[in-house]
Formats: C-alpha cells, sequence, structure tokens
C-alpha cells in the first residue's frame, strides 16, 4: 500500500486504494509478535507473507523526529490540475499535483503523507477515486479516470500527514494490545472476569483458547478459583488512554491534519464532454481484470466498470432472485447492514428470534412461502461486541466447513474491521484459514457463489484514528484483495463505494451506498441474463 517513488514505477502495480506498490520481493524484518515468528508456515505461504508486507512497506521518509510546525499542513498545501483548461473526452485520464508544505508554508522536502483523492459531479450525484503516486519530494500525482460527461470537481484530502503515519505504524508493531477483551469466568455462585487478547504476556497462568482446527490462538488469564472450561462470554474490554506523548497528539487534531481538504491553487474542476457514439459501448465492459477504480456513481447508483449491475428497487425482485436459497453472512457489523437491509426491505423475510444479543447474532431471517433462509453469525475473536456467548465465538473457517454448497448457497463474507488494532500477520493468518475453507467449498460444490466484502474508509478523530484508522484499514484491504485474486469469488468494493460517495465517511454507511452494495452482491448472486 505504499506511495512508491518516481524511479521505481516501472516495476509496480496498482493496489485496492489505487497507491502505487512495489511487486519485486524483499524479506522484511519484523518484530515477532507473540509466536508469529514461530508460524509452521509452507515455503509458499512464507513467499506470500514475505510479498505481501513487502508491497505494504511505507515510504517512510528517513528523517528524525519532526517538529510539529515542520509537518504537514493541508491548508497550505494546494494542488494543481494539470491542462485545466483543456476539454476532456470520457475515458480520459486527467493528471493532478499536489505539493504539500508545513505549517510555516515551507515547502516539504519527503513524502510519506496519506491522501485520499475522488472526482465528483454533484448535481449528477456521480463520483470515482483517484490513485496517488508520491514522488518522496513533497510532491504527489493523482490520476483519475473521467469516466461521465459534465462539469467534474477534484477533491483531495490529508487523512495523515507522514508523521503521524509513523506514530501509527509504531502503535501498529508496538502496541497491539491497545484494545484488549474480557471473559466473564462462571461456576455455581462464583464468576470470575479476565483479560484475553491473541497474545498475552507469560508472567501469570494463562487459559489456551487457541482453535485445534485453524491454529487461530486466543489466550485469556487464567481465573483464580475457577478452571479455564468455565468460560461463558466474551466482551471488549476497553481501549487504552495515554498512548501518545503531547508531540505525537499534535499530529492527530481534528480540523487541523485529519482528513483535512487540500485546496486547488487554480480552477478545481474540468469540463469533460461525451465520447463518440463508435466509442460509447465499448467503454464500460471492455475493462481487464485490475480494473482501476472499479466503478464509479452515477445518479447515486453505483456502476461497476467490469460488468452490468442490476437495480433491486422492488423487494420482488430480491425475492425472485433469493427464491430456494440459503444465504450465510459471516463476519463484523458491516456485513451485518446487509442482512438488516435484506429483512427490512423485503416484507416476506421474516426475522426469527433466536433470543441472540442485539447488534451480536446470530440471527436468523426465513421466507416460508419461497423458502428463503438468511443466517448471519459474528467471526471469531478478536471481535470488539458487547457480548458473544463462548458457545457462539465461532471461526469463519469452521462454519464455512460445515456447509454443504451448491447453486441454491450463496455465502457473503466481511472480516476487517476488528483487526485493524494488530500487527498484518494476525490478518494475514485468519484470511488464511478463511481462503482455504473457501477453496475447499468451491471445490466440493463450484456452483456456490462467495462474495467478499472489502474495508471501507469512516470518519476519524484523534482517538479513533489510533484504533481505527483507514490508513490501517486500507492495509487490510490491499492484503484482502491480494489474497483472494484468483479464488473463484467476487468481491464488493466498499473502500470505493465509501470513497467516492458525496456522503460523510462512516464506519456504518449510510442506507443509499448500503443498498448499492446489496444490489451488487445480488447481481452476483443472480447476474443479469447475457
Amino acid at each position: 500500500m505504499e506511495y512508491l517513488d518516481h524511479e521505481t514505477a516501472s516495476a509496480t502495480f496498482i493496489d485496492s486504494g489505487g497507491q502505487f506498490v512495489s511487486s519485486q520481493v524483499i524479506r522484511i524484518s519484523r518484530n515477532p509478535y507473540c509466536g508469529y515468528e514461530r508460524q509452521i508456515l509452507s515455503s509458499r505461504e512464507r513467499l506470500e507473507e514475505d510479498s505481501l508486507l513487502a508491497a505494504l512497506q511505507w515510504q517512510e521518509p528517513d528523517v528524525g523526529p519532526v517538529p510539529f510546525l515542520k509537518s504537514t499542513d493541508p491548508s497550505s498545501s494546494y494542488f494543481v490540475i494539470l491542462n485545466s483548461a483543456a476539454f476532456f473526452r470520457v475515458g480520459s485520464q486527467l493528471e493532478v499535483l499536489v505539493h504539500v508544505q508545513d505549517f510555516q508554508r515551507k515547502p516539504k522536502k519527503y513524502g510519506g503523507d496519506y491522501l485520499q483523492a475522488r472526482i465528483h459531479s454533484p448535481k449528477l450525484q456521480a463520483g470515482a477515486v483517484g490513485r496517488v503516486v508520491d514522488y518522496q519530494n513533497g510532491f504527489y500525482k493523482v490520476f483519475f479516470t473521467l469516466l461521465w460527461p459534465g462539469q467534474v470537481k477534484v477533491s483531495i484530502s490529508l487523512v495523515h500527514p507522514s508523521e503521524g503515519i509513523r506514530v501509527l505504524q509504531y502503535l501498529q508493531e508496538k502496541k497491539p494490545d491497545r484494545v484488549y477483551f474480557k471473559s466473564l469466568f462462571r461456576s455455581g455462585r462464583i464468576s470470575e472476569t479476565t483479560e484475553c487478547n491473541v497474545c498475552l504476556p507469560g508472567s501469570l497462568p494463562l487459559c489456551n483458547f487457541t482453535d485445534l482446527y485453524t491454529g487461530e490462538p486466543w489466550f485469556c488469564f487464567k481465573p483464580k478459583k475457577l478452571p479455564c472450561s468455565s468460560r461463558i462470554n466474551h466482551f471488549k474490554g476497553g481501549y487504552l488512554k495515554g498512548l501518545l506523548t503531547a508531540t505525537e497528539n499534535a499530529f492527530f487534531q481534528s480540523g487541523v491534519n485529519i482528513k483535512m481538504p487540500i485546496n486547488s491553487s487554480g480552477p478545481d474542476w474540468v469540463t469533460v464532454i461525451p465520447r463518440n457514439i463508435k466509442e460509447t459501448n465499448s467503454l464500460e465492459l471492455s475493462q481487464g481484470l485490475g480494473t482501476f477504480p472499479s466503478g464509479y456513481y452515477y445518479k447515486d447508483q453505483w456502476r461497476p466498470r467490469r460488468f452490468k449491475m442490476r437495480q433491486f428497487n422492488d423487494p420482488d425482485n430480491i425475492t425472485e432472485c433469493l427464491q430456494r436459497k440459503v444465504v450465510y453472512f459471516f463476519g463484523d457489523s458491516t456485513i451485518r447492514q446487509w442482512f438488516e437491509y435484506l429483512t427490512t426491505f423485503v416484507p416476506d423475510l421474516v426475522e426469527f428470534n433466536l433470543g441472540s444479543p442485539k447488534n451480536v447474532g446470530p440471527f436468523l431471517a426465513v421466507d416460508q412461502k419461497h423458502n428463503i433462509l438468511l443466517k448471519y453469525r459474528c467471526h471469531g475473536p478478536p471481535i470488539r461486541f458487547t457480548t458473544v456467548f463462548s458457545s457462539d465465538l465461532r471461526y469463519v473457517a469452521n462454519e464455512l466447513n460445515g456447509i454443504v454448497g451448491g447453486k441454491n448457497t450463496v455465502v457473503a463474507i466481511a472480516v476487517w474491521s476488528h483487526f485493524s488494532t494488530f500487527p498484518l500477520e494476525v490478518y494475514i493468518r485468519r484470511l488464511r484459514n478463511i481462503r482455504r475453507a473457501v477453496v475447499q467449498l468451491l471445490d466440493r460444490s463450484p456452483k456456490t457463489v462467495v462474495v467478499i466484502r472489502t474495508a471501507n474508509v469512516q470518519e476519524l478523530g484523534p482517538e479513533i484514528s489510533l484504533f481505527n484508522s483507514d490508513w490501517y484499514n486500507f492495509q487490510l484491504d490491499t492484503i484482502l484483495r491480494k489474497m483472494f485474486s484468483g479464488v473463484g469469488v467476487y468481491l464488493v468494493d466498499a473502500w470505493e463505494m465509501t470513497l467516492a460517495h458525496y456522503l460523510p465517511h462512516k464506519l456504518h454507511p449510510d442506507e443509499v451506498i448500503v443498498k448499492n452494495q446489496v444490489d451488487m452482491f445480488l447481481s452476483f448472486v443472480c447476474p443479469l441474463e447475457t
């Protein structure tokens, strides 16, 4: 997910967020985290992990500690549209040069800032994302593909300055316990609560809850009076406070340097004219597999560039699509939103009350007349939910292994948000297990439809940036796309669908965005007859 410098751009590919990434595999020296160095990986898995970690090496400037005044100031930085006076045709490239400056209005001489970029036409409710190249000298270039005619506006924002990114990297490697978890143990009248995590210091006796099938590690401190087998639930303990020094805190200020716009020094828009009639048909569906951007909004409808998405505007269309099907939703609350959207929008889908905790699940919805069954289950720990019963702490890979599959089976998976505080190896291991189970499911039942929802951007403040920054999730998103490419699954690009939209960023996107995600998901399940 690095922004790559100019010289090595030839040996690069483009990742999920449109950053240029080096494809050379270099062995990254990393701190061993809780036995992750001692993982028994096949040579193929080791090579994959090394190449993923190498691709995610952020181009860190080689500078010592930087005072706040010399850090990136979005309000004095600016961008210039190259050839802004020219007329552009739909389908052509637009290039934008960004120059960052510090709070003393001096040009910065190094890169490493995290920028987000989009083009949009508010009157048309149209939008698309751009990709950023870091020249490592205070200049960035942003590339857009112009996908609709009209007046098109450019927006660039600084998500975090490079000085903040260094702090986020430090926290990811050195403070993975900054979100902590707890479990309640109970037997008769005695109950105790202890702390749990992927990794705990070995100074006190531990309960080892490592999963026997996937090898996913999970530990709790052993209760003083009770056996490990008396664990009854799991819940989020909290977030560590006081992680940063005053100097570091200055790099994370709302309204100053978190998700702040960078203004244009000239016009911030261009005029785009339609293509010739001959070219029009070939634009949409002629794109190769690595299409960037993967789609765009037009009149608030998402238009993927690789296939024709259906609009499911009537509940009956959804009922017809899902008739005789079992649909499994596995993962975090961002895929639970799909379950909730469907049960709210389709009157015939009646939720069956299992007595599960609100927002946690498991949940079940049934349409008996049309023989439709919807199930939602959260992924295994780490998960920052309020209270999950021990018996419901199940890993997605193990659940997939219990599914027969077939043409009437649909699986949707979203696993990302709860991994943002851990070293990347933790997420790579989880996806490796899920991928293995997906491959086996598609091997035994090739007609099963498996859809994966990517990560998305969200609102960020000083505190949430330290735990859930887009920069962390951008890394997870890149890993997810690479690990599932060529596996035979469908991807709903929630990252682009949230970044390209005009609505404010939210961890749980608004309904118009969720509708587009669900329509895309259903278009994979019931494609247009071609």
